[in-house]
């Protein structure tokens, strides 16, 4: 008979899991508790929210959705990090997995679909939100940058032309 706080709880985990754009599974086992410390910080800071759930409560909340495929990637103690914005919790978790090696993605949901931890390195390789819109600017503003150079050119070069004939011209009355 199920619990008013195990229905809760999957009610939070299907929540979670609905409202945000990536839901990454963590392993976590063997940190100290000042490295979590750390590691729940540094999530917090940049807007992800990590969650510790008890692993037949999370798929039970998984197959309620129909992402059951994702339970596989659950083995022994894991953490769950749950952000909207699909890059920032896959470059922190690589990132701190390389200083404090018991941390490393599993395997998680994007946007409704299960991917795995291949998927998720690469996604944590693809250049930020903002690099990829200064990329942009800057591959916009490039042609826009040498059309104002030619159009400067114009009138310069046009100054130039006339000053080059006042020069002869003052170079012939003087003679």
């Amino acid at each position: 008979m199920p619990t008013q706080e195990n229905i809760q709880t999957v009610a939070e985990i299907k929540t979670l899991l609905e409202n945000n754009d990536i839901a990454i599974i963590t392993r976590y086992k063997g940190m100290n508790v000042a490295q979590v410390t750390n590691l729940r910080r540094k999530l917090r800071e940049s807007g992800v929210e990590y969650k510790v759930f008890k692993n037949t409560l999370s798929r039970l909340a998984l197959k309620e959705l129909g992402l059951e495929d994702a339970a596989q990637y659950m083995d022994g103690p894991t953490a769950w990090a749950f952000c909207p914005d699909p890059l920032t919790p896959t470059k922190l978790l690589k990132s701190f997995g390389k200083e404090v090696k018991f941390v490393s993605m599993l395997g998680g949901v994007l946007t409704g679909q299960v991917v795995n931890k291949e998927q998720l390195d690469a996604l944590a390789d693809l250049p930020s939100r903002e690099q990829l819109l200064a990329q942009v600017v800057g591959t916009i503003a490039a042609p826009l940058s040498n059309l104002v150079g030619v159009l400067n050119a114009v009138p310069r070069n046009f100054v130039n032309v006339l000053d080059q004939i006042r020069e002869q011209k003052e170079k012939a009355d003087a003679a």
